[in-house]
């Protein structure tokens, strides 16, 4: 389908609408089960458990997320027990950030609820749509990106 020259697409309001009804679809599931956890610090917490003891940058880059976010929730984080910062042997200026073991218990705990709502979410869709699904995003992203 062609878009002409003067017509816009209101993607925004789509794409901000689909992500605040998933976010408090997995808060209200991370309350019912009782942990402490925001879905921000999920996704931290899902990155280390996948690559333990990245720098609070690479966290940042996988999450896409700025710095001074990133750094507010691995403050939350390490206040709740869940990561720890450790100073990198290598450069004294910089900081590794590891799960703990009660960090890796929450995610094993979460990880099957995360599971069940990412199966809800695409209930009624196949790998077709979900490749398209991809493509579609990047495209925007990158085209807002440059």
């Amino acid at each position: 389908m062609e878009v002409k020259k003067d017509e816009t697409k209101v993607f925004g309001s789509f794409i901000d609408r689909t992500m605040k009804i998933i976010r408090q679809h997995y808060m209200q599931e991370f309350r019912d089960s009782g942990l402490d956890v925001t879905t921000e610090q999920w996704v931290i917490i899902d990155s280390l458990y996948h690559r333990d003891g990245q720098s609070q940058t690479e966290l940042a880059d996988g999450s896409f997320k700025n710095m001074a976010t990133v750094s507010r929730i691995i403050d939350l984080t390490c206040q709740k027990g869940y990561t720890s910062r450790v100073r990198s042997e290598s450069d004294k200026r910089k900081q590794r950030i590891f799960l703990t073991d009660e960090g890796k218990d929450i995610y094993k705990k979460l990880k099957p609820t995360v599971d069940q709502l990412r199966r809800k979410g695409w209930r009624g869709l196949n790998d077709e749509d979900y490749q398209d699904f991809l493509r579609i995003m990047n495209t925007i992203f990158d085209n807002f990106k440059d």
